[in-house]
């Protein structure tokens, strides 16, 4: 496993010029990458550890565009592919209006990404699951890294990982990243997953309030007349349902259809 060196733009480069351009306006290059993975996941999960032990502590740091948050970009090679790795900031919901919150949020669902590993705290499983599933309702490019798996095992704790992958429908790694444990097998997951040439479905949790599944469809069928390249209209209906603030904002301002078109030529390579 090691850095990537200096080298012609990769074959996800090529292939996606409007995806490589949306990359470049959330403050990514990925010229030198392959395969574009996210590293998403609560505070306190040893997500930076994990970031580590797969970049080999590589990496390289800055500010999220027009923002004071910093980044942390690495990468590591996998069976002749190179691996862009993107740490998220620690958030415990995609559903706040907090600058990490927003951040996370608009990678995971303008940046695409081919992968998006999320990390959680195999002691606390519950209060991680919340993050899962929202990020599962934007994307099941996913893959569960179960972390700090050895103080579970201290604490007299099991997980059915099988089962847990079943329900969530996608890979369920168990990790001690301190130790290196399951970082090859974390690596191999993310390498399938981002092989993989269908598209999974986002996962959609069941709508239980009378007429809602109604008002949702028509406010989807709007936002995509409106914006027609938008990722996900599902996933922003349902925000916009909810009285999320921000993406009403956006919307209203129509600065969510900008995010979502290309750049143009400006910034390609």
């Amino acid at each position: 496993m090691s850095t990537p060196d200096l080298h012609e733009p990769g074959e996800a480069c090529v292939a996606c010029p409007s995806r490589f351009s949306q990359l470049r306006k959330l403050g990514l290059r990925i010229e030198e990458s392959d395969y574009v993975v996210a590293l998403a996941g609560n505070p306190n999960t040893g997500k930076t550890t994990v970031f580590n032990a797969l970049t080999g502590l590589r990496m390289h740091t800055g500010n999220w565009p027009g923002k004071t948050i910093s980044r942390a970009e690495g990468g590591f090679s996998y069976e002749n592919k190179r691996f862009k790795l993107v740490d998220l900031p620690g958030t415990y919901s995609l559903l706040s209006a907090s600058p990490d919150e927003e951040v996370a949020r608009t990678f995971l669902l303008f940046g695409q990404p081919d992968v998006t590993v999320i990390v959680v705290d195999a002691t606390c499983m519950e209060r991680n699951l919340n993050l899962v599933l929202q990020v599962l309702q934007i994307t099941r490019r996913a893959v569960l890294c179960l972390n700090l798996m050895d103080e579970a095992r201290a604490n007299g704790i099991e997980i059915d990982t099988r089962n847990l992958a079943r329900d969530l429908g996608i890979p369920v790694v168990p990790c001690a990243a301190r130790s290196g444990q399951g970082i090859p097998e974390l690596i191999r997951e993310i390498s399938l997953m981002a092989a993989r040439s269908d598209a999974p479905s986002p996962r959609r949790l069941p709508l239980e309030i009378p007429g809602l599944r109604l008002a949702l469809d028509c406010v989807e069928a709007d936002l995509h007349e409106t914006f027609p390249r938008l990722p996900q209209p599902r996933w922003v209906a349902l925000r916009l349902l909810e009285g999320d603030r921000e993406i009403m904002q956006a919307v209203r301002s129509g600065d969510i259809g900008a995010l979502a078109e290309p750049v143009g030529a400006q910034f390609t390579s």
